[in-house]
C-alpha cells in the first residue's frame, strides 16, 4: 500500500513453453553446427552454444555427455537427416531397377553438394580427429553416423538380396568415404587444369555406381543361374 492506495505486484514475466527434448536437441545441434563453423572445435565453448540455442549449459549437458559429443552430432546428424529427406522425397517411388540407379545417381549428386556446403565442419573433424584431445576420437561411435549406414546399408539389401558380391554394410561405407575423400581433397588431388568440376563429379559418381552396381549384377546373375 502507498499513500493509502493499493500498489498492485509487479506482473511476472510470462513463463516460457516448456520445450520438448527433441526441440532442446536440434536447437542444440544448429548452434553446434554455426560455433563449430565460426570457432573450430577448440575455439568454440559449451557456454555460447547454449546462448546461442538459448539455452542452458545444464540442458546442454543433459543432452549431450561432452562437447565432442555434441561436435560429433554436429557434423553427421545433419547428413543423416538428409538422407532420410532423399528417402522420403525419392525412393518410395522408385520401384523399378532403373529408377533405383536413377536415384543413386542423383544421391551422389546431393552428397557431394552437401559434403562440400559442410566442408568446414567436416575439416574441423579431421582436424580435430589428428590434433585434438583425446576426448575428440571415436567417429565409428557415432550415433546418427551409424544410423545412416544402416539405413544406406539396409536400401541396398533390398535390391539385391543375399547374393551381394559385396556386404551391402560394408559397400555403403566404401561409398561414403569415396564421395567424402574426393571432395575434402578435391584441390589436392585435381590439379587446376586436369579436368572441370563438372567432369570430377561425374567421374566421382560413375565410380560410386559401378562399384554399387556391381552387387546388382552380382545378384542378377546368381538369379538366372538359379533359374536355370
Amino acid at each position: 500500500m502507498k499513500d493509502g492506495a493499493i500498489v498492485n505486484p509487479t506482473p511476472q514475466a510470462v513463463r516460457r513453453k516448456r520445450r520438448s527434448s527433441e526441440e532442446i536437441t536440434d536447437r542444440l545441434i544448429r548452434a553446434a553446427e554455426e560455433e563449430f563453423k565460426r570457432c573450430g572445435y577448440a575455439g568454440a565453448t559449451t557456454a555460447a552454444i547454449a546462448r546461442r540455442a538459448d539455452v542452458t549449459e545444464a540442458q546442454l549437458f543433459r543432452t549431450f555427455a561432452s562437447k565432442a559429443d555434441l561436435f560429433r552430432e554436429a557434423v553427421f546428424r545433419p547428413l543423416n537427416a538428409h538422407f532420410e529427406r532423399f528417402n522420403a522425397e525419392h525412393v518410395a517411388d522408385a520401384p523399378d531397377g532403373g529408377a533405383s540407379r536413377d536415384n543413386a545417381r542423383l544421391y551422389i549428386t546431393e552428397l557431394q553438394r552437401f559434403i562440400e556446403e559442410h566442408a568446414q565442419l567436416f575439416r574441423a573433424l579431421i582436424l580435430t580427429q589428428t590434433y585434438g584431445a583425446d576426448d575428440t576420437h571415436g567417429v565409428g561411435a557415432i550415433d546418427s553416423l551409424a544410423t545412416y549406414f544402416d539405413r544406406g546399408a539396409a536400401i541396398q539389401s533390398n535390391r539385391v538380396g543375399d547374393d551381394a558380391k559385396v556386404d551391402p554394410r560394408l559397400m555403403v561405407r566404401v561409398s561414403f568415404a569415396a564421395v567424402l575423400a574426393n571432395m575434402m581433397f578435391k584441390d589436392w588431388l585435381f590439379p587446376e587444369g586436369l579436368a572441370r568440376d563438372e567432369e570430377i563429379s561425374s567421374a566421382i559418381i560413375d565410380f560410386v555406381l559401378d562399384g554399387i552396381n556391381a552387387n546388382s549384377a552380382s545378384a542378377e546373375k546368381s538369379g538366372r543361374a538359379g533359374a536355370s
